[in-house]
């Protein structure tokens, strides 16, 4: 399974993700993310970018595989689970992330900055977990290629 658009996504996963540790150990309380509107905005669209590579991925992957189309964003992380390509301990937190995705993009008006920076603060690992996952898939893919 090398493909270049899984690849392509890995890297923007990972840039989206070295944006966001910077900014997790910048604002080392809620009241300092608050202050700053510029950083709330890009916190919130770099969290939406993270979410929808991870969804890109898994959407190309369930392809890739002819596993069971996912009927909607939460499904596309059960559907990966269903197979054992996600472990069910990581299911949950991708699909509350796929949750979350759906509240900025379709609920932005009321949104909570301090639900933000409840994500920034502690959810990052998650998304580092499934780029491990997925760069893992890759490897193996292209070890068995090999043989």
């Amino acid at each position: 399974m090398d493909d270049e658009i899984i690849i392509e996504r890995l890297a923007l996963l990972r840039n989206e993700l070295a944006y966001l540790k910077s900014e997790e150990k910048g604002v080392p309380r809620l009241q300092d993310y608050l202050e700053s509107p510029r950083l709330r905005r890009a916190v919130e669209r770099s969290l939406q970018v993270a979410i929808e590579a991870c969804l890109d991925i898994g959407r190309r992957i369930i392809s890739e595989k002819g596993l069971r189309f996912p009927e909607d964003n939460r499904d596309v992380f059960k559907s990966l689970a269903e197979k054992g390509l996600i472990p069910h301990s990581l299911l949950s937190r991708l699909v509350k992330m796929a949750q979350f995705r759906n509240l900025i993009i379709h609920n932005y008006a009321r949104i909570e900055d301090s639900q933000v920076y409840s994500v920034l603060k502690r959810d990052l690992a998650d998304f580092e977990e499934f780029a491990r996952l997925v760069a893992g898939c890759l490897e193996s893919a292209s070890d068995t290629a090999l043989k």
